[in-house]
């Protein structure tokens, strides 16, 4: 991905959260905070980005955001449910009226054939509205592909569920 890619993408984030007059948060379990890293990478981006929460264990996803133990244990953390409650936890335990949250097998290794490597659910909700939800699958393109490849269909979530 390139640098510039993202940086445009976080930009017309920043700009499209401004004129709403809205706040927004992430939950990010594969991408490790790339996405709140590239929103604020840009100067000026504290009066938009809340707080990122970073959920890499399924112990974070549950203490940090509330997602459901026994939601993970039955479906896996990557999963579009899962990846709905991140996004629900992370509007619930912040002060943002938009989220966005990732969850997926970035690899090498990890994957199985019902979540193979290069799966990944991103979602967004809105407080007061529709939760959007995306399955992704990059394939193996390199774990370090599939984080950046995560970020950019992020942003774009967020760009839709502003629309």
């Amino acid at each position: 991905m390139s640098g510039k890619i993202a940086e445009e993408k976080a930009v017309a984030v920043l700009d499209a959260c401004r004129r709403a007059g809205i706040m927004l948060a992430t939950a990010e379990s594969c991408t490790g905070g790339l996405i709140v890293a590239a929103l604020t990478d840009i100067a000026g981006s504290s009066d938009v980005v809340d707080r990122g929460f970073i959920t890499y264990s399924n112990e974070a996803k549950e203490e940090m955001i509330g997602v459901p133990a026994p939601l993970i244990a039955r479906l896996g953390a990557v999963s579009k449910e899962v990846a709905l409650a991140m996004a629900e936890g992370a509007l619930s335990h912040s002060n943002a009226d938009i989220s966005v949250a990732v969850t997926g097998v970035a690899g090498p290794g990890g994957g199985s054939p019902e979540k193979p490597v290069g799966l990944v659910h991103i979602a967004a909700a809105r407080k007061n509205g529709a939760a959007l939800h995306r399955e992704c699958r990059f394939g193996e393109i390199g774990r370090d592909g599939i984080r950046q490849a995560t970020v950019l269909a992020a942003l774009d979530l967020v760009l839709e569920a502003l629309e």
